[in-house]
């Protein structure tokens, strides 16, 4: 299988922006939707409205953030935003299955965030996980991950109880597991348990989706692909000097639209995303942050059909275009 060529407006856009070499319209606003509230994980985005990365392009960007009332996918499939984020590529499998034109044009994360928790020196792999009897797993993770983890480790419907984002379950049982997102639970965990629990990200362990997607309509890539392309361009270039630059400004963004947000939390997250590759890792060490390859979503989305997570008809030429990411935009910004 071949996909390349996502959609009608791939090529059209490859044509459009040799001849606008990416420029988008002066000042032209663009609304960017996350799928949360701000936070490190959110941290490149921030950077280029901060840093003007995006108004150098052209387009003059709000970031709207998500948040547990918020649907902000809804809105950009209504017209109402430009640009969403998406969580993986699951929500873009369900867009191609219900014929919804939702294209990912750009992965900020190489890998998913997801972890499981255990207690220190209780189990020593990832596999070994499945001897706990109890794993703490909230009902969106019983319905995705966990069906996977059943599949290609032999984990059991039995061992999992439900997790209620509380961790206080997990830390008076030694004999558990939880789940967590790798930026968070960890240091909640070591902040009211007293102790540093073991960290096992699902995606070292096989768990292959990108993560933190750009989204947007198939229409605005046929119709705006100088918008796309510097959006994404700005993007990466952000991303780059999250992980690696001067992030001040980005940060203090981060906290002016959740005040809740910490200087701890944020260096923590940083940290993390770093040290696990969250960011810049596999295929973009040389091709750039923002990559995605066919072979990949491929190889997810039939992890994903095994498991009996998702219809095994999907067409999936319909669900990234890659012609926007993959050529080095930004590698240079890395120090």
């Amino acid at each position: 299988m071949t996909f390349i060529k996502m959609t009608t407006a791939s090529g059209l856009a490859g044509a459009v922006l040799t001849a606008t070499a990416g420029l988008a319209v002066a000042n032209e606003p663009v609304v960017f939707g996350t799928n949360w509230l701000a936070q490190a994980e959110h941290g490149g985005f921030y950077q280029s409205v901060a840093d003007g990365t995006y108004a150098a392009c052209g387009l003059d960007v709000t970031i709207q953030p998500g948040g547990p009332q918020v649907n902000n996918r809804a809105l950009m499939l209504a017209g109402k935003i430009q640009f969403n984020m998406g969580g993986n590529l699951l929500e873009a499998f369900s867009a191609a299955a219900e014929g919804i034109p939702v294209v990912v044009v750009a992965a900020s994360f190489q890998k998913e965030p997801q972890v499981i928790l255990t207690h220190p020196g209780k189990v020593k792999s990832f596999e070994e996980i499945k001897t706990l009897p109890t794993l703490l797993i909230g009902d969106g993770g019983y319905a995705s991950f966990y069906q996977w983890m059943i599949k290609a480790y032999g984990f059991t419907e039995e061992q999992r109880q439900p997790y209620t984002f509380n961790p206080a379950p997990f830390i008076a049982d030694e004999n558990s597991g939880m789940q967590g997102y790798l930026s968070s639970e960890p240091l909640m965990v070591e902040k009211e348990g007293g102790f540093k629990p073991d960290v096992w990200l699902i995606a070292d362990a096989g768990y292959s989706t990108y993560s933190t997607l750009i989204e947007t309509m198939a229409d605005t890539v046929a119709t705006k692909p100088e918008v796309v392309k510097c959006f994404v361009d700005g993007s990466i270039k952000g991303w780059y000097t999250y992980l690696y630059g001067d992030n001040a400004a980005a940060n203090a963004m981060i906290k002016t639209d959740n005040p809740d947000m910490t200087d701890e939390q944020i260096a923590f997250g940083i940290e993390k995303m770093k040290e696990a590759g969250i960011v810049d890792s596999g295929d973009a060490l040389e091709k750039g942050i923002g990559v995605m390859t066919e072979a990949k979503v491929k190889d997810f989305y039939e992890k994903m059909v095994a498991a009996g997570v998702v219809a095994g008809d999907i067409d999936l030429t319909s669900v990234i275009n890659t012609s926007f990411v993959g050529t080095g935009v930004g590698m240079d910004l890395k120090k």
